[in-house]
């Protein structure tokens, strides 16, 4: 398949998960692929070498090198965001720094990322951010902060897609529930919990939520704006 064949696709946090899945995909379909990476250079060149696109180290807290980042790719036809990061404990506890440091990644980064990508992105560009079910419905105590921080991502897509839909450029943000990566495996200990409020009794695989990506990124989903797309086996229902 050469669906995304001389497209330029960035995607920020593409080292493992479904991030991987995602540069995986869009490289299988004929795509110029670059992703960031912050932690993990090991499995990033491995990535970057199986695939043949790019890796560069980027913090995905800092503002500035997220904005560098974009602004260096070129031109994007297609902006993935999937860095993001978790935590969980007592809100009356947790450390204040450790929240900021959550919200610039999960919410700072997606918004300056996406009006970084649009200054230059062709008519008909894509912004997918991946947010999560949360941002709908938290079920469990101790996750605050990342339950308003993918809330926050919808607000992004709604707010951005009405700024850049004269161009025909399209925001729309991804949901996943559990999917099994190393961050939350399928046989973790809150599998059963987690399965309990499901209708499919699993974790989602990466590649599932790659693909839903890659059709809000192709010409099928060139109506299709502004909008939350929920995948987690009815975890939301």
């Amino acid at each position: 398949m050469s669906r995304f064949e001389h497209k330029r696709v960035l995607v920020l946090g593409g080292s493992r998960g479904i991030g991987a899945a995602i540069v995986r995909r869009f490289a299988s379909e004929g795509a110029q692929v670059v992703f960031t990476y912050s932690g993990s250079e090991a499995a990033a060149h491995q990535l970057a070498s199986e695939t043949g696109s790019s890796a560069v180290r980027c913090d995905s807290a800092d503002r500035d090198a997220v904005i560098a980042a974009v602004r260096d790719a070129g031109p994007l036809d297609v902006l993935v965001v999937n860095s993001g990061i978790a935590l969980f404990g007592d809100a009356l506890e947790q450390d204040p720094d450790a929240i900021d440091r959550l919200f610039a990644i999960n919410i700072h980064a997606p918004y300056h990322a996406s009006v970084e990508a649009a200054r230059r992105m062709p008519e008909g560009g894509r912004i997918i951010v991946i947010g999560s079910v949360n941002g709908d419905r938290m079920p469990l105590p101790g996750m605050a902060s990342y339950a308003v921080s993918k809330s926050a991502l919808q607000g992004l897509a709604r707010g951005l897609a009405r700024d850049f839909g004269p161009r025909g450029i399209t925001v729309n943000v991804v949901q996943p529930g559990p999917i099994d990566t190393d961050a939350n495996p399928a046989d973790g200990p809150m599998k059963d919990v987690m399965h309990s409020f499901m209708a499919i009794k699993r974790h989602g695989r990466p590649e599932e939520v790659a693909g839903m990506v890659a059709w809000l990124a192709g010409p099928e989903a060139g109506f299709v704006t502004g909008a939350m797309h929920t995948i987690d086996g009815a975890f939301g229902a």
